[in-house]
């Protein structure tokens, strides 16, 4: 009997939120910052022969593709999530090898949901050419949990849910067979090709963080579909922290549906990823040990 009594003082709570904190009024409006950051391994990404100092370099290249900000603005039904872009420092470019230009082909531009009409359109560079994504939104079937915690000044609820992982995310990619693979590593004679390395699990455990205060269905990226404003999402090796909301900014932003680009549906773009994977593998395949890397 306890569980139902929980579930009630939830929804209870849940519902005296929503009604004392946000009045959506048709000209509502938030603002949110997000900082992401993705942990790497080295060792996943060949990483395994290099000195320290080597892999500290390396991994000071690739920051900037490891740990982003961005700006989710948001009304009722829409949101436009797009990255706070800064000038990088020089010398702060993105890691070298394959790895570097590989995550840095993937330069995901304005992302735009409407919750209403179940649309998601998203602006994606792949090795200099503009392609827009549009697609139905994915709902992920999340299972609300009564834990609770406080971030910043909003009382948050967990809920958590099984994701399908895109085959070409790589943020969830990593070497396979690492633990068991010492026969690439003892023949010198062989050409190592490292896209036949890498693997991404089919699926993810994904924790998020959403707070009924600012009762609106949207979220980070891809995630939305809880009951309020998401806030924090651990994802396999990527953590999404809000620092800092806004609500109904005096300088409204409008929010404009993307449209630069080749439109393009999700499957049609994961093909054209993989002819263009095969190329690279094909071009990896023809060089010798020691050969050139992009």
């Amino acid at each position: 009997m306890k569980t139902p009594i929980k579930i009630t003082l939830i929804t209870f709570l849940t519902l005296f939120l929503c009604a004392t904190h946000v009045s959506l009024a048709q000209d509502f409006q938030g603002r949110a910052v997000y900082q992401t950051k993705t942990t790497m391994d080295m060792g996943d990404w060949g990483g395994r022969e290099m000195s320290e100092q080597q892999r500290k370099q390396i991994m000071d290249r690739m920051k900037s593709f490891l740990e982003k900000t961005y700006v989710l603005t948001f009304n009722k039904t829409e949101s436009i999530y797009k990255e706070d872009e800064k000038l990088e420092a020089p010398g702060a470019g993105g890691g070298r090898g394959w790895g570097g230009a590989f995550a840095s082909s993937f330069t995901g531009g304005p992302q735009y949901k409407n919750v209403k009409d179940q649309q998601l359109l998203q602006e994606q560079e792949f090795f200099g050419k503009q392609f827009l994504v549009k697609d139905e939104l994915k709902k992920l079937d999340w299972k609300m949990g009564t834990e609770t915690k406080q971030i910043g000044q909003y009382l948050c609820f967990k809920a958590t849910a099984t994701k399908t992982v895109d085959e070409f995310d790589w943020r969830s990619m990593r070497r396979r067979n690492s633990d068991n693979d010492t026969t690439k590593a003892t023949d010198s004679t062989k050409t190592t090709n490292p896209l036949e390395d890498i693997e991404v699990p089919k699926t993810i455990e994904v924790v998020a963080w959403y707070t009924p205060q600012i009762p609106v269905n949207q979220g980070p990226g891809e995630y939305w579909g809880l009951p309020g404003l998401i806030l924090e999402v651990n994802a396999d090796r990527t953590t999404i922290l809000c620092t800092k909301i806004v609500l109904n900014p005096a300088d409204k932003e409008e929010i404009k549906i993307p449209s630069k680009g080749k439109e393009i549906t999700q499957e049609e773009y994961n093909k054209t990823v993989k002819e263009k994977t095969e190329e690279m593998r094909e071009m990896y395949g023809g060089r010798s040990r020691g050969g050139n890397r992009f």
